[in-house]
């Protein structure tokens, strides 16, 4: 098979959660298991850092491996889904895993008549991910859970140190529908022995992290307790960027420290990096203030890391964003209102198994909406979304594509307008 013929093959064959939903999800391990026994556990050949979290995760996951590749680590990076590339899952520096490795993984691991396990997508890709980086002797990896924890199939490795963003809503129906259950799931990371930062303290969570470290008798660390990201702005030099303070005990420890990705919402994201950070150099990991500074500052550059409050043209300003449930929305519509615009044209694509009502009665209702289905099974009829909306005093047109319906935007929006693209990872796939 060629490339192409192997693409085809592992999206008709292979059940994928990202395109059709909870009937893709495996709630055990035991697949992965074997895979990778199959595979002669490539897994235990790195070493990894673990990260989960509702939002955040992926952001997280290409700032620490961007650091670690500027402090001359060869840093693998598995994450999940991918926008335009499948490749994009899998990189080694940067660098995504070449189409010769993916043919050849599947002819001889998935196609091949050996005994294997009857395989979800997910469950391939992580198994290709630990093959790929052990045979290219990586000196650690970065990995980021795919959807919970507990049952997640990233969750066969011991990794130096485990990260969990934050608990919101969302997978009710697969994690729990309160966030002490969502926790609990999350939670399920956590190993023997192992460090285990939370990024943000949350009342309704603290205590199920409390627990299971204690029972797991794992070093716990609340990154907001130890660090803050204060005087947050963006600064505008050739391109839109984040510049914050670092606070510690009330001191400003880094100043002006400056990130590619433009979201406020990163503030919450970069304790736990730098708490990561701390925790490597304990483990005699060497890294200084200056990779640390330049690998936040170019995780865009170093990682190819896109769809984070992205900036696709000027003129009109035009900004895509994969924030996706209640928590990720709500940032995305605090950082609209303080993004100066005359209109806000907003193109709005959803998946049919979120809360969309919790959604949408979260969006702005002077925007003009432009409503459109990405194209993959999982995604909401662009004129169910419309009625949904409608109910919540949302207005706008309904497009056959998400790519028809940006263009709408560009040619009714004025100079001083803003158009957003977003709801979904899968609507910003699309344009991105």
């Amino acid at each position: 098979m060629n490339y192409q013929q192997t693409l085809d093959y592992m999206f008709s064959r292979l059940p994928m959660f990202q395109r059709i939903g909870s009937a893709a999800y495996k709630a055990d391990l035991n697949n992965t298991i074997a895979l990778c026994s199959l595979l002669n556990n490539p897994e235990r050949n790195f070493k990894t850092i673990h990260v989960a979290g509702t939002n955040g995760k992926g952001s997280t996951s290409h700032m620490l491996a961007s650091i670690l590749q500027c402090a001359g680590y060869k840093t693998g990076l598995y994450t999940s889904p991918h926008l335009t590339d499948f490749r994009e899952r899998i990189k080694i520096n940067g660098i995504k895993i070449p189409e010769e490795f993916v043919t050849s993984f599947i002819e001889n691991y998935i196609q091949s008549d050996v005994e294997k396990p009857e395989l979800s997508f997910f469950e391939m890709t992580v198994g290709m991910a630990f093959n790929y980086f052990a045979s290219e002797n990586v000196d650690i990896a970065i990995i980021e859970v795919g959807l919970g924890g507990r049952l997640d199939s990233t969750n066969v490795i011991r990794p130096e140190l485990s990260i969990i963003t934050n608990i919101s809503f969302d997978h009710k129906a697969l994690l729990g529908d309160t966030l002490e259950a969502i926790a609990g799931e999350k939670a399920g990371i956590i190993k023997e022995n192992i460090p285990v930062i939370i990024g943000e303290k949350q009342e309704e969570t603290k205590h199920v992290f409390i627990k299971q470290a204690i029972d797991k008798n794992a070093p716990l660390l609340f990154a907001d307790d130890v660090y803050k990201a204060g005087n947050t702005r963006h600064v505008q030099n050739g391109k839109l960027t984040l510049h914050t303070d670092i606070i510690r005990k009330g001191n400003v420890v880094m100043r002006d420290l400056e990130c590619e990705l433009p979201g406020f919402y990163q503030q919450k994201n970069i304790p736990a990096v730098l708490c990561a950070i701390d925790i490597l150099k304990k483990l005699d990991y060497f890294i200084t203030d200056t990779n640390v500074r330049t690998g936040i500052k170019k995780v865009m550059t170093n990682t190819g890391l896109s769809g984070r409050w992205q900036i696709l043209c000027s003129d009109p300003l035009t900004i895509a964003d994969t924030g996706h449930n209640e928590a990720g929305i709500k940032e995305v519509v605090a950082q609209l209102g303080q993004t100066p615009h005359k209109q806000l044209h907003f193109v709005l694509g959803m998946v049919n198994d979120k809360d969309i009502s919790a959604i949408l009665a979260l969006l702005p209702k002077e925007a003009t909406y432009y409503f459109c289905k990405a194209n993959i099974p999982r995604a909401l009829d662009a004129d169910q979304l419309s009625t949904q909306a409608k109910e919540h005093n949302l207005n706008g047109n309904i497009y056959g594509s998400v790519k028809d319906a940006l263009t709408s935007a560009q040619e009714k929006a004025g100079k001083d307008d803003l158009i957003f693209i977003g709801g979904s990872t899968f609507t910003v796939a699309e344009v991105v």
